[in-house]
């Protein structure tokens, strides 16, 4: 299969795609011996040898992860206040793979991570319509009055939150628990919804994403997701 030149280098890990171009534009990456300058060039990872300044690209194997976020972590890699981050739960070895989509501190569940550029797009880019089911802990009743408005929407400092589809799973005077499935998930967009009905969000586990469900997985642990699940992922719409 035919790829064009610049994502074959991103995805070797060489310099993001833009970086790759400008390394192109300027004679410094090489064909089967011979210097490419065109940016539209394809080539065929598998039968083509790419070279950087003479050094072949070899190609990075693709990670596909599932893991169980913990509360407390935050979803990156680093953080200049030295906070806990989910890559502290992975093998070393796996440094290039990164979180996908958002999970804010506070809140805990299913994470994907990968170094797959294009995975990422599929699974975060409301086009593809990946939705996503969580379980929020509400302190006080929830009623169907607020159950209606969560799937009518609210708009919250100029953006239009919505949930797909809502359910009360339990609710007594003290606290509900409600499952809600959003196709965007935009930045804290469960605790937003609730907020902007005066329902403050004590706990958030995110349950699902896609046809992969959180299941057994113990929190802080990771697994790696399978053909099948890969395959279920790509045939996902909502």
């Amino acid at each position: 299969m035919l790829v064009r030149l610049q994502k074959v280098l991103a995805d070797a890990g060489v310099a993001s795609r833009r970086a790759s171009e400008g390394m192109i534009v300027a004679g410094r990456v090489a064909v089967n011996g011979t210097a490419v300058t065109a940016l539209g060039t394809k080539v065929d990872p598998a039968q083509d040898e790419v070279t950087v300044d003479g050094h072949p690209v070899k190609a990075r194997r693709k990670l596909y992860l599932a893991l169980h976020k913990p509360r407390g972590y935050l979803c990156t890699r680093k953080d200049p206040q030295e906070r806990r981050v989910v890559a502290e739960l992975l093998p070393r070895e796996w440094a290039s793979v990164f979180p996908i989509g958002r999970l804010d501190r506070d809140s805990e569940g299913l994470l994907f991570l990968s170094n797959d550029g294009e995975f990422c797009l599929r699974m975060t880019h409301p086009r593809y319509g990946v939705r996503k089911k969580y379980r929020a802990t509400v302190a006080g009743r929830v009623d169907n009055g607020q159950l209606a408005r969560l799937r009518a929407g609210v708009v919250d400092h100029g953006e239009t939150l919505r949930a797909e589809a809502a359910r009360i799973l339990s609710a007594n005077a003290s606290q509900s628990v409600v499952e809600l499935e959003l196709a965007e998930g935009r930045n804290r967009e469960v605790r937003r919804l609730f907020a902007a009905q005066g329902l403050a969000v004590d706990r958030l586990q995110r349950t699902q994403i896609g046809p992969i469900k959180l299941g057994e997985l113990p929190p802080g642990k990771w697994r790696v997701l399978s053909k099948a699940e890969l395959a279920s992922l790509a045939a996902a719409r909502s």
